[in-house]
């Protein structure tokens, strides 16, 4: 009797099939008819939009697992291949973040505002395949400017491949953020995080070959794009009208200011780290980006607070009755930022230091006053963050352009001369001045602004 009821129930989920399943089912079906009839721009909408407290839930987990690959990622590096393979994986990556931001050319805020379609999406796209050739060419010139061997050269071209794809499937959810549908963005995002992550490690434990599992993160995110991340924009989005020249153009123009900001600050934020490639052996790259991981979580637990706070902030400055209430929203999130940073420095004395030595398999209490030098260095690069949001909330952020290069300028002989002279801990020295730096540059010129308000 017992046989029988197991066999029916094994037929019943047979018949029944889960409801992953079924979406997956679902969306193969949906991808293979849109495919072999050529109905991708004519294809019915299946999923709503406007799902605000959706699109916050995805938005959010999307984010939280794209930032928290690099850690997880650096972790499972060391624990297969050693701190040495680490730490050139930890420099392909960084890199590749930095030319990212070359690939993106801070195109997303001005794209998802643009609400009247003023700047076709197919204008959107084909500025956007550019600016990934401009990266792929600039990566290339940087691999040969540094004379990598065999295995950093296939690091490279792996790692920044992988942010390539990134970068080329950011303006497609873009497109579905301005279409109001954020969470279908978020999922995908997920989606390639997750999958990249895993075929990575895979393949790394398979086969100890850094470069082979390096290539692996490029493959399977081309291979997310083209099943998930494209098809989505092109079903779930309004067919795009035809492109025109100046449109292409105007992007490029417009969006200037705010991609020559975000690459200078990428690259402020790199610069110790490209002193101490070549001065440095590879070790203190991993040493580096694994004390600067609790700093980036500051970064983005601050973020996540003021971000969905920026149309209201916009609102209050509006109003010219309301600048001192602004001007205390501004002092309130500094000191936010402050107790943050504050809270994350006794998480990592408390119990911190020490989960990272067991995650990584190395003593980091032997550094810890660097891990604290660099906790304050998050707590700078956030308020950095949230000014540079503030001032382009008033219109004003033509200017941040040149604050960055000062700061840029600036940081080219503060991190070489310290690097050289303190090896590591000046790596960390050199972080945290020049953030020092940038944020007294932005703090002033937000004064600047209100004195002439």
């Amino acid at each position: 009797m017992k046989r029988h009821q197991n066999k029916n129930r094994s037929m019943q989920q047979q018949r029944h099939p889960s409801v992953v399943s079924q979406l997956i089912n679902q969306w193969w079906n949906r991808l293979l008819k849109a495919v072999t009839h050529h109905e991708f721009g004519s294809a019915v909408e299946l999923y709503s939009s406007g799902r605000t407290k959706r699109d916050y839930v995805w938005n959010s987990i999307g984010l939280a697992t794209w930032g928290g690959e690099f850690p997880l990622l650096t972790i499972a590096v060391t624990w297969l291949v050693g701190i040495e393979g680490a730490g050139k994986f930890s420099m392909a990556y960084v890199t590749g973040m930095m030319l990212m931001y070359l690939a993106n050319y801070g195109a997303r805020t001005f794209q998802v505002s643009d609400v009247r379609e003023e700047q076709s999406f197919a204008a959107y796209q084909i500025q956007r395949y550019i600016t990934c050739a401009l990266m792929a060419a600039v990566g290339w010139a940087w691999c040969a400017f540094h004379g990598y061997d065999q295995q950093m050269l296939t690091i490279c071209t792996g790692v920044f491949g992988f942010r390539m794809m990134d970068a080329l499937a950011d303006v497609y959810e873009g497109r579905l953020q301005q279409q109001d549908k954020l969470y279908l963005a978020g999922i995908s995002m997920t989606l390639r995080s997750v999958a990249t992550f895993i075929s990575c490690c895979v393949v790394l434990f398979l086969t100890h070959d850094l470069g082979m599992a390096s290539m692996a993160l490029f493959v399977v995110s081309i291979v997310t794009f083209l099943i998930a991340t494209l098809p989505v924009a092109l079903f779930e989005t309004p067919k795009s009208r035809r492109p025109e020249l100046i449109e292409i153009h105007d992007i490029f123009v417009q969006c200037f200011p705010t991609a020559a900001a975000l690459f200078l600050y990428a690259l402020i934020d790199n610069m110790p780290k490209f002193a101490m490639e070549g001065t440095l052996s590879y070790d203190n790259q991993l040493y580096y980006n694994a004390i600067y991981f609790p700093a980036h979580a500051i970064v983005m637990m601050v973020g996540f607070i003021y971000k969905p706070q920026l149309l209201r902030l916009a609102s209050v400055w509006s109003d010219p009755n309301g600048r001192r209430r602004f001007d205390m929203i501004i002092f309130a999130m500094l000191a936010v930022t402050a107790a943050t940073t504050a809270f994350m420095a006794l998480i990592m004395g408390w119990i911190g230091i020490k989960l990272m030595s067991f995650f990584y398999g190395i003593d980091f209490s032997q550094i810890s006053n660097l891990v604290f030098m660099m906790v304050v260095t998050g707590g700078l690069a956030a308020a950095i963050d949230f000014l540079y949001q503030i001032i382009t909330v008033l219109r004003r952020q033509a200017i941040v352009m040149w604050l960055y290069a000062i700061g840029f300028l600036a940081s080219i002989p503060i991190s070489y001369v310290l690097v050289s002279s303190f090896s590591l801990a000046g790596a960390v020295y050199a972080a945290c001045a020049t953030m020092g730096l940038l944020f007294i540059l932005l703090f002033f010129e937000y004064a600047s602004i209100r004195r002439s308000s």
